[in-house]
């Protein structure tokens, strides 16, 4: 098992190094205690994910069924 660190804020994982792999990886993300806020709805914002999602050329649903499919 190989530990990585990095910062999460508003929906983004940022690595302190990079990182690469070959093909997709399981993970697990573990918060420390102290760093753990309260998520509020405010926290959202469906112009900013519009924004990160402008360039991608598949649909969210297509996406969950290849990957479950592949997981089979």
């Amino acid at each position: 098992m190989k530990t990585l660190t990095g910062t999460y804020y508003k929906g983004r994982l940022k690595l302190d190094k990079p990182f690469k792999v070959e093909k997709p990886i399981k993970v697990i993300l573990s918060f420390d205690e102290e760093e753990i806020s309260e998520l509020k709805l405010a926290d959202f914002s469906f112009m900013e994910t519009q924004e990160l999602l402008k360039d991608c050329n598949t649909s969210f649903s297509d996406e969950i069924i290849e990957e479950r499919r592949k997981a089979v």
